[in-house]
């Protein structure tokens, strides 16, 4: 849906100013727990926290989540509520809930419990209609309401905010799903085009995975690495099967699911809501990080849904620079060794976030958020826009040449053979950080490649320096004429932003110069080119064609940066090994695994690619 668009867009001052008197949540607020029974007779435990002062009414702002909602104390509090402090100082109703099976919350839990098209009788759940008991128990309940419910929530609880929205109950009026998880198969944390991301999927799961056993407000401990060197302890623990033989003893559920199916199939299909979004009432406010290396595909991907299906409805982006609810924690000024000029998280939960739940919760002020707002990084700007992806930009190519050249056109390709080729070595895979650390570093979505370009098993295509600024918006979409020995291989793309040597030196903060900035890198799994569902070995030694979507960006290549594209088989551990033999990776044996000579190639018959779509000026 098409809105107004702020005709002067905002600059942000760096500094910032409190607004409003600070509240004490113990001063200001009163605690209440309650069991609330759901329509099947399971009770899901409630905190409630509403404002002292009763001589008016307030709106609630309900977040929904599995990863609990201590203190559980009657008489311990919160250090801050809500989304932001300065909902919190103005005073709301917010309400906490653990979801059914986790913490307090009596039932079983379900990993993103499917959501239900037809129901069966009145005590036929999912998280939909637990969204809609609760709020209607809160409506009733609360003394002191405006009759208009809010749901926010990061990650998995971003998940939940959205399936609240699913609820359509006439109360929710403004659901703000920030990260959510929307499919863990085609690009959500634990796979990307059907490729494992290991270091997350492990952590997550030996942890957050384990079988309940009783009510608890103690959270499960982490699991005890016995290094700090992901990459040693991914290489040492072997084909993934081990996994469980070495460390899980097939005690985590969902970790014997996800071995279990391996494909796209109907378990994951149900559990990917994102068909299901229409026929909306709430407005929706989705948030999501450009650097965010868990969830940025569920954002980028419900904003789209609700926006195809739900034309009438006040649907609104935010794309920070973000990594994984940096939005939320700090000020957002940087990103590991990237400066971002601004404090952009204030900036979003001041002038984005307070006012979207303020004018639909509230109602007492102007309303003034474009369709899309957008940051857009090299140029570290906010930009403002009517649709998502812009309609000022228009689609273009970059090509792979001989000798390492990237270049705008396709013109000067020979019509006679030509390719690149490496050895992909799984006993020595190309790491995909340049440090030491054993959980999936955040750092790494704007990590410098250096290390990557020199070896001999990546590709490395680069443009001359640029004349003026070019920039990227939108998807990306990788085109590549691939040959290989064996009948799968994995295909890394990654567009890069290189430095020129002569970048000033920072006050603080490693040098830039020369570095090459990770702008967006993904995997496709090449078994998986032509459906998720259904794999297909490689033709060995023949040409396969290989496409595949990356993950929007919005990034300006400054005057004299270059642009580079480097192509690779391996990304470790980011994403597990394949063994380069089609087969179900999760049931391989050490004797599967095997070297592959790719062959990528560049001439007018196959000219690999990659596209993009550039802001016209």
């Amino acid at each position: 849906m098409q809105k107004p668009v702020l005709l002067i867009l905002i600059s942000f001052i760096s500094s910032f100013t409190a607004f409003g008197s600070s509240t004490d949540v113990r001063t200001s607020y009163t605690k209440t727990m309650k069991s609330i029974g759901m329509r099947d007779g399971v009770k899901l435990f409630t905190i409630i926290y509403e404002p002292r002062d009763n001589s008016r009414k307030y709106p609630i702002l309900f977040c929904r989540t599995p990863y609990g909602i201590a203190p559980y104390g009657p008489d311990e509090f919160m250090e801050n509520l809500g989304p932001n402090k300065k909902l919190q100082d103005e005073g709301y109703i917010f309400v906490y809930q653990d979801v059914r099976g986790k913490f307090m919350s009596e039932g079983q839990f379900v990993d993103v419990r499917p959501f239900k098209t037809v129901r069966n009788g009145p005590k036929d759940i999912d998280e939909s209609t637990d969204a809609w008991d609760s709020i209607s128990w809160l409506l009733k309940n609360i003394k002191n309401n405006n009759g208009k419910v809010g749901m926010w929530g990061i990650s998995y609880p971003g998940f939940y905010a959205a399936m609240g929205a699913l609820s359509k109950h006439p109360a929710l009026v403004a659901v703000s799903p920030q990260a959510p998880v929307m499919d863990w198969f085609a690009g959500d944390d634990f796979h990307h085009n059907g490729a494992l991301f290991l270091p997350h999927a492990f952590n997550f799961f030996s942890s957050f995975g384990k079988v309940r056993n009783a009510l608890t407000i103690e959270k499960n401990p982490p699991f005890r690495y016995e290094t700090e060197d992901a990459y040693h302890f991914y290489r040492q623990l072997g084909p993934l099967e081990f996994a469980n033989k070495k460390y899980l003893n097939y005690e985590i559920p969902f970790w014997n699911d996800l071995m279990a199916h391996p494909d796209y199939d109907a378990f994951w299909k149900e559990r990917n809501p994102l068909p299901y979004f229409e026929g909306l009432k709430a407005a929706t406010l989705v948030v999501g990080g450009f650097n965010d290396a868990e969830n940025l595909y569920g954002a980028l991907n419900l904003y789209r849904a609700i926006e195809k299906n739900n034309p009438k409805t006040d649907n609104y982006l935010v794309m920070g620079p973000w990594s994984h609810g940096q939005w939320a924690r700090d000020d957002g000024q940087q990103l590991g060794p990237i400066s971002f000029e601004s404090k952009t998280s204030l900036f979003y939960r001041k002038e984005v976030e307070y006012e979207f739940f303020h004018y639909y919760l509230k109602g007492d002020s102007e309303l003034e958020l474009p369709e899309a707002y957008v940051f857009e990084t090299g140029s570290n700007v906010w930009k403002a826009y009517k649709e998502w992806p812009p309609r000022e930009s228009e689609e273009k190519e970059l090509f792979f040449y001989p000798s390492g050249v990237l270049s705008g056109t396709q013109a000067g390709l020979q019509s006679k053979d030509s390719y690149d080729e490496y050895i992909s070595d799984p006993a020595r895979p190309v790491p995909y950080i340049d440090s030491i650390g054993i959980r999936m570093n955040k750092y790494y979505m704007v990590g410098d490649q250096r290390f990557a370009s020199r070896r001999t098993d990546v590709l490395v295509y680069e443009t001359e320096p640029l004349t003026e600024d070019v920039t990227v918006t939108g998807p990306l979409k990788a085109g590549l004429f691939v040959s290989s020995s064996t009948d799968d291989a994995d295909m890394i793309v990654k567009l890069i932003d290189v430095f020129p040597d002569s970048e000033p030196r920072r006050e603080s903060g490693p040098p830039l110069g020369g570095y090459q900035l990770l702008v967006r890198g993904d995997v496709m799994r090449s078994k998986y080119r032509k459906s998720l569902s259904t794999p297909e070995p490689l033709v060995v030694n023949d040409i396969n064609e290989i496409n595949f979507i990356l993950n929007d960006v919005n990034h300006t290549f400054r005057k004299g940066h270059k642009i580079m594209v480097q192509v690779q088989s391996s990304w470790f551990p980011l994403v597990d090994l394949n063994p380069q033999k089609f087969t179900n990776i999760y049931a391989a044996t050490k004797e599967d695994f095997q070297k592959a000579r790719i062959k990528l190639f560049h001439n007018s018959r196959f000219p690999s690619r990659l596209g993009y779509r550039q802001l016209r000026k």
